[in-house]
């Protein structure tokens, strides 16, 4: 990985896990976990990661702003920066809480640039795994340091494998995607934590993921690796994901021909879309 701001924003990321995050996986006390919304829950590794991150990222880039997922839930007005000119950061300092405060994996970090309001570069890392990506907008997606291109071959139906998030689907959506999972190969209900599901996109262990709720931090990231991979991150009309978006639903795909296999077997009667 040439880049510089590539190799310091990962490193950054590996020091934060190092240091922070790793050490108080399965060693948090009750009082360590608490509920910042109903049904949503915050760890002091949350925080103190999205703090280390934030003063090390405007470090980086003096004068930039920093969009974090704990932040935003304190300051929720803080979201219209994801749309500001200039350099916007959003940090997802522990994407998979659930499974960290568990004792469970996966969990990742994750972060992405933002320019003028457009994606200019983005990283996940997923510490247990010790697997880095990361990619710049318009050059490449680098796992390992090594540039990824995603497969471009076209699979029939019955090959495919992925995830589909429809907890929070609306009922009529959920009940269709349900059913018409059978079309698929093999069709999981996800890891609860999207960093994952990127990550096993980019290494060719699914071929695609479904997504409801689509917070930028959780997407951001995820969704320029792919695109600089040679994949495709689309919402179910077909038009592209942006983090600025307040829309929801999301499928991600390892190229054209998946996506629109995908798309046809879940939320279109069966039919691909041309």
């Amino acid at each position: 990985m040439v880049d510089p701001l590539l190799h310091e924003v990962g490193e950054l990321l590996r020091r934060t896990a190092d240091e922070i995050v790793v050490p108080l996986f399965c060693r948090l006390g009750a009082h360590e976990i608490s509920e910042k919304a109903p049904g949503e829950i915050v760890t002091v590794a949350d925080q103190r990661a999205e703090a280390a991150i934030t003063a090390g990222l405007r470090e980086l880039l003096p004068g930039s702003r920093v969009v974090g997922e704990e932040a935003v839930a304190a300051q929720p007005g803080l979201l219209a920066d994801v749309s500001a000119d200039g350099d916007v950061w959003i940090v997802d300092p522990v994407d998979g809480t659930g499974n960290f405060a568990a004792g469970r994996r996966p969990f990742a970090l994750m972060v992405a640039l933002l320019q003028d309001g457009r994606p200019a570069a983005s990283w996940i890392y997923d510490p247990l795994a010790g697997e880095l990506a990361a990619a710049r907008a318009g050059e490449a997606t680098y796992l390992a340091d090594r540039p990824l291109r995603m497969t471009p071959e076209a699979l029939p139906p019955e090959a495919l494998r992925g995830a589909a998030m429809t907890r929070f689907l609306p009922p009529a959506m959920r009940e269709q995607v349900e059913a018409n999972g059978k079309r698929l190969g093999t069709v999981l209900t996800g890891q609860h934590c999207a960093g994952r599901e990127y990550l096993d996109l980019l290494t060719g262990a699914q071929h695609f993921v479904l997504f409801w709720r689509t917070l930028p931090w959780d997407h951001a990231p995820g969704a320029l690796l792919i695109r600089e991979a040679g994949g495709v991150a689309r919402r179910f009309d077909g038009t592209d994901y942006h983090p600025g978006d307040a829309d929801h639903g999301l499928l991600v795909a390892a190229n054209e021909q998946i996506w629109a296999e995908v798309h046809g077997a879940l939320l279109a009667g069966g039919s691909p879309v041309s």
